[in-house]
């Protein structure tokens, strides 16, 4: 039997109190947001690059020109390089509501379409943001009458201490694994070095994977299942190498500024020390286009206004959350589509 839709009059009443929840959610944000001095900004959300990371996949589309020409365009998959040039132009702190897609993604935690957070603090230091997450995942359980956030039989409760560790400290507790012996001083990587270490503790390692993808599965297989129970992990410190948009920590150029925020083993928000060198910014962007071609076997166009504001753009930090995941936590939800008002039509099987 098919499943009930969503827009059924008794479904849809069954699902209204946890949509209402997530409206209380997002103005009691917004006003949070208000009160220390965050200006609420639009992007656009067609764009001439959606953005430059390997296993992202956007939604292409064509817009026809008054000449008639038609130009390739995508939806972005982040409103970061428009809100970037914002940076440029001089605002200083700023945040948005984005709708952004996803391709290939659908799933409990993952709709194509969806709401990301975004916001920005220029001239501040990106542990700034992490209380920022702190204080809305504790205004999110008020706001949909809750004490503690959930996700299946998973509980975190938001208003104990937060947890921080590196993802270095996270690697040698969960798998044992020396992560930054397999990391060179110039932020390389050294694959043999990272696979015997996964391969001795059970994870399944394929003789076409690269550093990165084993990277990828201690984290899903060893890591993230202990993360955010029974209180917020802040994972901080990613190795370099992982960290396309974040400028390098000070004390060691291996691992950089960049960190995610778990609860109930679910990854809510990424945030960064902003990269602003352009020219490195380029050299990353092309090396992750180069693996999207040998993995994928297509690329994105970098976006040159981009890299033109980046030269211009002050330190600034930024982070990106996931809005439909917050919700879903703090109301129980055991589906993304459950917290959506209008969700995206199934086309194929869940997974």
């Amino acid at each position: 039997m098919s499943e009930t839709p969503w827009w059924s009059p008794a479904r849809h009443a069954d699902r209204r109190p946890v949509l209402l929840a997530r409206n209380r959610i997002q103005a009691g944000i917004r006003a949070l947001l208000a009160q220390r001095d965050f200006t609420e900004v639009d992007p656009a959300a067609l764009a001439l690059s959606p953005g430059n990371e390997a296993h992202l996949h956007a939604f292409a589309t064509e817009a026809i020109g008054n000449d008639g020409v038609a130009r390739r365009m995508y939806l972005h998959t982040s409103p970061e390089f428009a809100m970037k040039k914002l940076l440029a132009a001089g605002e200083t702190r700023i945040f948005s509501f984005a709708h952004v897609w996803r391709n290939r993604e659908r799933g409990a935690r993952h709709s194509p379409e969806f709401t990301m957070l975004e916001w920005y603090r220029v001239g501040e230091e990106y542990a700034v943001l992490m209380q920022d997450v702190a204080d809305m995942l504790r205004l999110a359980c008020e706001a949909a009458g809750s004490s503690v956030l959930r996700f299946g039989d998973h509980v975190c409760d938001p208003f104990q201490p937060v947890e921080r560790l590196s993802v270095a400290e996270a690697f040698d507790r969960f798998a044992r694994i020396d992560l930054l012996a397999t990391l060179d001083p110039s932020g390389g990587t050294v694959r043999e070095a990272l696979a015997t270490q996964a391969g001795a503790t059970g994870v399944r390692i394929a003789a076409d994977d690269t550093w990165s993808d084993i990277l990828s599965k201690v984290l899903v297989e060893k890591v993230e299942p202990h993360l955010g129970m029974g209180r917020i992990t802040v994972l901080d410190r990613y190795p370099a190498a992982e960290a396309a948009l974040a400028r390098t920590c000070a004390d060691d150029p291996r691992e950089a500024e960049r960190f995610e925020v778990y609860a109930c083993g679910v990854e809510l928000a990424n945030g960064f020390g902003e990269l602003t060198d352009p020219a490195e910014q380029r050299r990353r962007f092309a090396a992750e286009m180069d693996e999207k071609a040998r993995v994928y076997g297509e690329r994105y166009p970098i976006d040159e206004d981009f890299l033109s504001a980046l030269a211009l753009m002050p330190p600034a930090s930024g982070i990106a959350l996931g809005f439909d995941r917050l919700v879903m936590l703090a109301t129980a939800a055991p589906r993304i589509d459950d917290v959506i008002w209008a969700p995206v039509a199934l086309l194929g099987p869940r997974s």
